[in-house]
């Protein structure tokens, strides 16, 4: 497109509104970030499934869109609701990788990495496999310790979860990540990183990027739903608000706890 042919914000922003739509015959549920409150993700659950029983709906897909772990007190519950599969074969789950995930699954080969990881709310999914250790600083030696301890205490159906999460998934008009996209850069070619970890590059853009890409992992109290993007991490773990994005055709909605 020329320059001279780029449209403005707003006309991006209703051109958006008109074209981004689910698959026909398709109602797609993307739930934000769970971060340990298995409590609340019950409860979501729930008004899930009250949910898929309005109206005539083909099919059915729940989209959890990563970060199941840290910061809460509940993970190893949040895991096992998950491998059970909560809505019981009533819809398709995809599960996707949070950057929170994938550090657990870096501490399991280089248990170093778990400074970083204890200091944004791993000690509380060690906590949750019954291993405590110090929050600040610890040795090397506890590090150790604490990575062999997890490696014996987390169920195989847990642990062949995390592995299985994929980076992405793109139904529709929607593009469903953890993080977002890098500005500028075709989709095809996004780095795996900033999907599990940008913010600012991607959330002050305007661009049109080709889709409309659904996220969490940057908090906000409300429901960020805008013409290139809807932001749906309402920050379960300190607002007790968990909340799933609903796309049915061309219609938006939201249901929170």
């Amino acid at each position: 497109m020329l320059p001279w042919m780029k449209k403005s914000r707003a006309e991006q922003q209703a051109t958006a509104a008109t074209v981004a739509c689910a698959p026909d015959g398709e109602r797609i549920y993307a739930i934000g970030d769970v971060h340990g409150r298995a409590d609340l993700l019950l409860e979501l659950v729930e008004m899930i499934r009250a949910d898929m029983d309005q109206g005539e709906v083909g099919r059915h897909t729940v989209v959890f869109l990563g970060d199941y772990l840290d910061r809460g007190s509940g993970n190893a519950e949040v895991l096992d609701i998950l491998c059970a599969d909560p809505f019981d074969g009533g819809a398709r789950m995809v599960s996707l990788i949070g950057n929170h995930e994938a550090v657990l699954l870096q501490f399991l080969e280089d248990a170093e990495i778990g400074r970083d990881w204890l200091r944004f709310g791993g000690d509380a999914t060690l906590a949750s496999y019954g291993i405590r250790i110090r929050r600040s600083e610890p040795g090397i030696d506890e590090l150790l310790r604490a990575q062999a301890a997890l490696a014996d205490n987390m169920p195989a159906e847990h642990l062949a979860f995390l592995r299985g999460l994929k980076l992405s998934y793109r139904a529709g008009d929607y593009l469903f990540v953890h993080a977002g996209i890098r500005p500028g850069v075709p989709l095809a070619r996004q780095d795996g990183n900033d999907l599990i970890w940008i913010r600012n590059a991607f959330l002050q853009s305007d661009d049109d990027f080709g889709c409309v890409v659904v996220h969490g992992h940057t908090p906000n109290l409300e429901v960020e739903s805008r013409h290139n993007r809807i932001g749906i991490d309402t920050g379960a773990y300190f607002s007790g608000r968990l909340t799933a994005a609903v796309l049915e055709g061309e219609e938006r909605r939201f249901l929170s706890t």
